[in-house]
Order: C-alpha cells, then structure tokens, then sequence
C-alpha cells in the first residue's frame, strides 16, 4: 500500500540503491541499512510495515536479524533475499519467521508486486470468512462450501487449509505446517503433509493436476495463492 514504509536491509550499494528508487517510485516510504546490526535497530526503532532482508550481511546475518525482530514480537512482513541454490537457507530464514524469498538476481516487478500483496492483506482485519475461486472457507461454522455445495473435509484438511488461508502468499515449509496442524504429539513425517495436500487439491482446486491456489514451493514447501484477488 502506498505511503507505507519499507525497510531494506542490503550491504551492496549497487541493489540497495536499485531497491530504494523503485520502491520510491512506487509511493513508498523508504529506509535502508547496510549491515546486520544498524537493520536490526533501525527495525526495532522505527518499525516499518515491510522489512526486505538479505541473509549475507555484515557484523549480523540476515537469520540472526529475522530471529531478534521475530523475538521482538514484530510481525511486519519479511522478504528475504536469497542466492539461487540454497533451498536449505531459505528453509532455514522462513522457519526462524520470515515470510516469503525471492532469489537473486529477481524481477523486480515480481518482488514490488509481492511487498504490495502482503502490504495489502496486512491491513486486512481477521476474516472468518475465506473466499478463494468458487470455494468460501467458513471458520465459524468449521466447513467448506464450493459452488455453495458444502465440501466434506477431515479435521487435518480443515486445520491445514485454515492455516494455508489465513497466510495467503507466504512460503511455508512442511515442517511450520507439520507443527501447526499436527502439532508435537505425534511422530508424522512431511509425507503427512503432501498427502493431506494432495487431497486438499482434488477438493479445491479446478484441475488438481495443474493448481493455482496451492502451489508447491520445490524443495521448500508450499504457497497457498487467492488468483481471483491478484
């Protein structure tokens, strides 16, 4: 949303300064840091309604970052900035509490339309009432209805695409899904989650072979998109 503030945590001049004009030409209000350290206080400071965090920083990295701000209990949006090729740090950065990653180098427009999204949603209050294509997720009532047809779901299905809904655009990996919908008191593996997943889909999803509200983030996890929104 424009007139929100951006906060970008990036120790080379050249991106750092690439960031901040198109975000300055998009509206919005812009700081930046060029280590670890001076991001973490500037973010525990001014407290900016988005926060882009590169993980290869001087004097704190990009994870340590995320941790305190998350420690903080600060729930701004976090969107790392990520080399190719390192599913296990991306993992790693979204697990610790960031929300989402785009990989260098990366469109921009890409990365300016998914700051704009989780902007958005964020000033969204609390729904209990979820619309996503032709199905409506009632939290109240505990159902799903597709076509105003009531779709029978498993308590899993259910705790998990509530999970998936009320986080629209982030990449979530299967272990943060294993804990909110299994929780710790049973021994699953992250084929639990696949499975539950792969049902979910033939329930939701217009061809469940091709999907476009849950999508699979390789080697990571999944992204649960509301395409009739973007």
């Amino acid at each position: 949303m424009k007139n929100s503030t951006v906060l970008i945590i990036e120790d080379d001049a050249t991106l750092q300064r690439g960031l901040k004009d198109n975000f300055l030409k998009q509206g919005y209000q812009v700081q930046t840091s060029s280590d670890g350290q001076s991001g973490l206080e500037t973010a525990l400071a001014n407290v900016p309604d988005l926060i882009i965090l590169d993980i290869m920083l001087p004097n704190i990295n990009g994870y340590e970052v995320c941790r305190l701000i998350r420690k903080h209990e600060l729930e701004m949006p976090i969107i790392m900035l990520t080399a190719k090729g390192q599913e296990e740090d991306i993992v790693r950065g979204l697990e610790l509490g960031a929300d989402d990653y785009v990989t260098k180098p990366f469109n921009i427009r890409e990365l300016l339309a998914r700051a704009s999204a989780f902007l958005r949603r964020r000033h969204l209050k609390p729904s209990d009432e979820y619309l996503f294509g032709d199905c409506r997720l009632d939290l109240t009532a505990h159902k799903l209805f597709r076509a105003g047809v009531e779709i029978p779901l498993t308590t899993k299905e259910f705790r998990t695409l509530e999970y998936f809904a009320r986080r629209q655009g982030r990449a979530l990996t299967r272990n943060d899904i294993l804990d909110a919908v299994w929780g710790n008191a049973v021994i699953v593996t992250a084929r639990s989650v696949d499975r539950c997943i792969t049902t979910l889909r033939s329930k939701i999803e217009p061809d469940p072979r091709h999907p476009i509200h849950i999508r699979t983030i390789r080697d990571i996890g999944y992204r649960f998109e509301d395409t009739s929104s973007s």
